[in-house]
């Protein structure tokens, strides 16, 4: 789309910050979420990896949030091999299941990457 920025958001852990908080965690990742949901230059793709496929899962306090996004035009692009490790795969409810793959390339092809 042409209001996105080339910019890329990583999220690799389940919330946002390195507190063992996890309420603290999920709060920010969803005030986050939100206000950038309020910005007309939103980023390209947001990705998901290790614990961040969680965020995209049934029970995730910020789907909201991301299926705002995703309407958007902003790809969500989830790590195939960290939910089948999880055994999350059945459970995701918003964004596109991809490899490592494309990750590297929403990455490769950013002008900037944001990882939280």
């Amino acid at each position: 789309m042409s209001n996105q920025k080339a910019t890329v958001i990583v999220f690799k852990s389940y919330g946002m910050g390195e507190t063992t908080n996890q309420p603290l965690r999920e709060k920010l990742a969803g005030t986050f979420l939100r206000l950038l949901n309020e910005f007309d230059d939103l980023p390209r793709a947001i990705c998901f990896y290790t614990d961040g496929v969680k965020l995209v899962c049934e029970g995730s306090p910020v789907l909201a949030e991301l299926r705002a996004l995703e309407a958007r035009g902003v790809a969500l692009v989830i790590c195939k091999t960290c939910l089948d490790t999880f055994g999350l795969a059945e459970q995701v409810r918003v964004g596109v299941i991809g490899g490592m793959s494309d990750i590297l390339s929403a990455m490769w092809m950013a002008d900037k990457v944001i990882s939280l």
